[in-house]
């Protein structure tokens, strides 16, 4: 196909032969598309990730392309070529197409700036191939392929780089990330990506910015580290984001579990135990018929933010120990209020923020003492995080003494195996009461209302207690603990209004 230059690099020249194995199935595609721009007197290139991911080898699920046509040209063109097309994104000069089950992005050639103030780009169109590759972020996306001639097109050495598993940027990098601060955070994500190293040059660029993402809006940034955070390895992404100070403008919490250990080591490095942690957690996904299949963001996000109320919580004791108490419960507002302010949706961050609340629940098992009681408040209150809290539990195990290490796996293994026979006896995955609203308001002569509410989370505890107890006993708990409620209503009419406008009755029984 002549997709890249014959060289004497044995990587390289692999690399050209696992592109024209990529992208031979869509040779006829490439030439239909290049021929109808070429008809009409315009350039058109695939260009950025799609040739990437051909000479690394990799399928890549996005057709891009590049033109110097305007995007009403474009429009015109694209709508006489596919099944359907639309110009959703034609502000920033993109115009989208299917054909087939292909699904092509055409955008103009462009130089897009950032004012100093603005979070987002003045878009302005380029006249050449060579100018809009040198806009782009990195050099092995700024390689094209021009159509339908299958010329390639490499002005600024991204196939070394490639080859070399660099990122660098096409110009200078303090131009390249002034143009677009994010680029910084995409720098963090193909390093866990593509586990590729960031050029000397752009890291210091990136230090020097940091302050410069502040203008890219909370959304763009969501996304950029939700790719992280998928990647194979997201470790490299994340210590680059922390060295290099970004983090403590997108992820302060990350860089802040930095605690300064005194000279008697009285506490673990809370850092990098986090990330030990992300690690262990990734290694426990499923397969894609597992509970929890991976890449998970909700576990991952969960594993590196578990401790980040450590911080607020650290206390130095008398006779030289440190503690942490209700780190969890802190940890848990910490990440609502980071993930409220990355925009991220309401069911991620509370289902987050619920494991980082209960990744402590495990460590009052012990010696596998926990009622029955017990084991079924902790299934209930995980709910259907039982799955991610599982395997987010046995990562937080980060010691280096093989001894504790064993016990606590044990300790896991027992609790594990004491649910799955609670669930052979009982419906532990939805405990509900053993008689239902109907059946509380017609034994206890009420209507529907707050009492029956209130009767029902009295049964729900007793279930939670002692299990599955039967109609017969279920109705004569009721009834004693409707005769306890009348006495006190009795004896304190406010208290027993009170109650009945919403407060909770907690009752052992």
């Amino acid at each position: 196909m002549g997709l890249v230059p014959q060289t004497p690099s044995d990587h390289l020249t692999e690399a050209r032969r696992a592109a024209a194995a990529r992208l031979i199935p869509l040779q006829p595609l490439l030439a239909d598309l290049g021929d109808v721009f070429t008809s009409a007197g315009h350039r058109l290139a695939l260009v950025g990730g799609p040739v990437r991911d051909a000479l690394l080898g990799r399928d890549s699920p996005d057709l891009d392309f590049t033109t110097d046509a305007r995007p009403e040209e474009t429009i015109r063109l694209l709508r006489g070529w596919g099944d359907s097309h639309w110009d959703i994104g034609k502000a920033f000069g993109t115009i989208g197409a299917k054909k087939g089950e292909h699904v092509v992005e055409v955008t103009t050639y462009r130089a897009d700036v950032y004012r100093e103030d603005s979070r987002k780009p003045e878009v302005a169109y380029g006249d050449t191939l060579e100018a809009d590759l040198l806009r782009r972020d990195f050099t092995v996306n700024a390689m094209a392929l021009e159509l339908p001639s299958l010329t390639f097109v490499d002005p600024y050495g991204g196939l070394a780089d490639l080859a070399a598993r660099t990122l660098r940027t096409p110009g200078a990098p303090e131009v390249s990330f002034g143009d677009d601060p994010l680029r910084m955070m995409r720098a963090a994500r193909f390093a866990a990506q593509l586990g590729f190293t960031v050029a000397p040059e752009a890291v210091a660029a990136m230090k020097d910015m940091a302050d410069r993402i502040s203008i890219v809006s909370a959304e763009r940034i969501r996304v950029e580290l939700e790719k992280l955070l998928l990647a194979p390895d997201p470790r490299p992404g994340l210590e680059l984001l922390v060295s290099t100070g970004l983090a403590e403008r997108v992820l302060p919490e990350l860089p802040a579990l930095k605690l300064e250990i005194d000279e008697h080591h009285r506490h673990k490095d809370v850092y990098e135990h986090s990330l030990i942690v992300l690690e262990q957690a990734i290694a426990l996904e499923d397969g894609p018929e597992g509970p929890v299949p991976g890449p998970d963001l909700v576990l991952r996000l969960a594993a590196i933010l578990h401790d980040i109320g450590k911080p607020a919580t650290r206390r130095f004791e008398p006779g030289g120990g440190v503690s942490f108490h209700h780190h969890e419960m802190e940890g848990a507002k910490l990440t609502t209020r980071r993930m409220r302010a990355l925009r991220f949706d309401k069911d991620t961050t509370q289902q987050v923020s619920r494991l980082v609340q209960l990744h402590l629940r495990f460590h009052g098992y012990g010696d596998g003492a926990w009622t029955d009681s017990a084991v079924r408040r902790y299934v209930t209150d995980a709910g259907p995080l039982l799955d991610r809290l599982h395997k987010l539990t046995r990562s937080d195990c980060t010691t280096r003494n093989k001894r504790k290490a064993a016990r606590l796996a044990g300790a896991y293994d027992d609790l594990e195996r004491r649910i799955a026979e609670l669930r052979d006896q009982e419906e532990l995955d939805s405990v509900r009461p053993d008689l239902d609203g109907n059946q509380i308001m017609e034994i206890l002569g009420i209507p529907a209302g707050r009492d029956v509410g209130r009767a029902w989370k009295f049964l729900k505890e007793l279930r939670l207690d002692r299990g599955q107890i039967g109609f017969d006993e279920a109705r004569e708990e009721l009834l004693a603990w409707w005769a306890r409620e009348q006495e006190g209503a009795a004896g304190d009419p406010d208290g027993a209004t009170s109650a009945r406008s919403g407060g909770e009755t907690t009752t052992t029984a």
